[in-house]
């Protein structure tokens, strides 16, 4: 059964709405939190934004979890050395955060803890706190990750195997 409100908010979402949360500087921003993040373990977090869907995949009841999961394909996430890529994928039509994490580190962390980073990133934004709720997301990602996949100290190596930037889907 289609959803008739959810299909007409996003055929009528503004092409260019992300920009009013997420501008330039914010976008500079939740970057700069993503290289810093990084260098505290040897994963790595990727942060995309959709504006809205196509209306034939939301007519098809495509949700935000399916599109995360073919971003997290698209953006090669999963290609990392370790197995611990993180999309932290935004939806913004449907008011929708998801967290999508590669096998080394979904091994580890349980569905719950994204969960509750997803939970704290939309409290934030539900206030209008695009920027601190981005930037506070990236940093409990982080924090899982730097718990179950520590920055080897002895080598001195880190490879950044991922683009910081924010990606505009």
């Amino acid at each position: 059964m289609v959803n008739f409100r959810r299909w007409f908010r996003h055929l009528f979402m503004p092409p260019r709405a992300w920009q009013r949360a997420f501008p330039q500087a914010t976008l500079d921003a939740i970057e700069s939190a993503v290289r810093a993040a990084e260098t505290r373990h040897r994963g790595e977090i990727r942060f995309a934004i959709e504006n809205s869907l196509p209306p034939g995949e939301v007519w098809r009841g495509v949700r935000g979890r399916e599109r995360a999961l073919e971003a997290f394909s698209t953006l090669r996430v999963w290609d990392t050395e370790h197995n611990s890529g993180v999309l932290i994928y935004l939806l913004l039509a449907d008011h929708d955060i998801e967290i999508v994490a590669d096998r080394g580190i979904a091994a580890k962390v349980d569905a719950a803890a994204w969960e509750r980073v997803a939970e704290a990133m939309e409290a934030a934004f539900r206030r209008g706190e695009f920027e601190r709720g981005a930037i506070e997301g990236v940093a409990q990602v982080s924090t899982l990750l730097a718990t179950h996949f520590p920055a080897e100290a002895s080598s001195g190596e880190n490879p950044d195997e991922l683009d910081n930037r924010p990606v505009v889907l």
